[in-house]
């Protein structure tokens, strides 16, 4: 919450102040990071409100938390993210079809490199708070940030051609800054259908298995699931103990393989372990002769 509410406060200021700029400049490709540089502030609001509601416990109808408000945030931030493309895309289309003068070049040029300051600070404390707890979310709104502070610096051409004689070259810059917003949107919303699918790194999974493997009592490793809730992980894992072993025997060895999993598997918070008997009375036969006791019976007349 202090890192959306420094980066929301330093990007609002800097969009402020190309906001000034534009306005006696007229340069469409200013205007374009502007308005990146305003949704990439406004961004902070819904994963503000994602993170609020991700700290509430879980209650009965909403057993696993609030912890998947982060995904529809992505989805807010989506929208956003498109908004912007489409706006400075249609003024630098205009821009294109009748061209304009581009006044306080200098002005232009300082404010590009303003946002390209702004973005890059804020960039990289999102990134490295967002590694720091396993948010993908905060991770990925700091690429974006990142990928911003690189537009403003295309601004920087555009005015350099206007200061040359080419006042077109202010419009097509907005256009780069319009591909190069919609690229984000690409990245971003892979990233979020990713987390609505409950996919997750294979070397995860690898990771699991291989502690589960190494695990006292372990004779097997069976499925293994994993999903994203918010910014941490849930898993549901199946293994195999010597069917020799008594219930509490092969409950302590689940727990064992719980607590390794937890400790050893980063940002996993919690784990389901399900153990199946192995040897002459394998897990097959095991869950065969259950699904015959659980059949119903036929009563007499």
């Amino acid at each position: 919450m202090r890192v959306l509410g420094l980066s929301f406060a330093i990007l609002l200021a800097t969009a402020v102040v190309q906001a000034v700029i534009v306005a006696f400049s007229g340069s469409v490709a200013l205007l374009g990071d502007t308005l990146h540089n305003f949704a990439d502030a406004l961004t902070a609001v819904p994963l503000g409100i994602a993170f609020w509601l991700g700290r509430r416990a879980a209650t009965r109808r909403f057993t696993y938390g609030y912890g998947k408000a982060e995904d529809l945030a992505g989805l807010v931030i989506i929208v956003i993210i498109a908004a912007s493309a489409i706006l400075a895309g249609y003024e630098a289309i205009q821009r294109l079809l009748d061209p304009q003068d581009v006044r306080g070049l200098g002005w232009v040029a300082g404010a590009g490199l303003i946002g390209f300051l702004g973005n890059e600070w804020v960039a990289r404390y999102r990134i490295r708070v967002g590694r720091e707890i396993g948010s993908a979310a905060l991770v990925a709104d700091g690429l974006h940030a990142r990928t911003d502070g690189f537009t403003s610096l295309a601004v920087l051409l555009g005015a350099g051609g206007a200061a040359l004689g080419f006042p077109i070259a202010d419009p097509i810059v907005g256009l780069l800054i319009t591909v190069a917003i919609v690229l984000v949107l690409r990245d971003a919303a892979r990233e979020i259908y990713h987390r609505l699918m409950d996919a997750v790194d294979p070397g995860l999974l690898d990771q699991a298995e291989d502690v589960l493997s190494h695990t006292p009592g372990v004779r097997g490793v069976g499925s293994v699931r994993m999903r994203w809730i918010g910014h941490v992980l849930r898993a549901e894992v199946d293994i195999k103990v010597d069917h020799r072993l008594s219930l509490v025997e092969a409950h302590a060895v689940a727990v064992e393989a719980e607590h390794r999993l937890i400790h050893q598997v980063p940002r996993l918070r919690a784990a389901t372990v399900h153990a199946d008997p192995h040897g002459p009375d394998d897990a097959d036969d095991y869950h065969s002769r259950l699904r015959t006791h659980r059949e119903p019976t036929t009563a007499g007349p």
